[in-house]
């Protein structure tokens, strides 16, 4: 799978990773901080999706999904909860 995504801000990058890297530590996963997105092939395991390093053209949609949705909807809850609560300090 390449990470295809484009964030509007590249030097925000790092601090998505450490957000990923806490959330889906916080899910129970076994995440390593100087490699956050490796957390993708606990999942893929965990769905028994053959998921490896590489090229991985052959997985179908649904499977891809199966493992970047809990990834990003869980950092996508987060980043909400986050703006609600700047949002009651004001």
């Amino acid at each position: 799978m390449a990470n295809r995504n484009k964030i509007l801000v590249p030097s925000a990058r790092e601090e998505l990773d450490k957000l990923k890297a806490r959330v889906m530590k916080e899910q129970g996963y076994d995440v390593n901080m100087d490699k956050p997105n490796d957390v993708k092939y606990e999942i893929a395991e965990e769905l028994s999706i053959p998921l490896k390093k590489g090229y991985n053209g052959k997985l179908t949609a649904e499977q891809a999904g199966k493992i970047g949705g809990p990834i990003g909807g869980s950092m996508v809850k987060e980043m909400i909860r986050m703006a609600q609560e700047q949002m009651m300090k004001k």
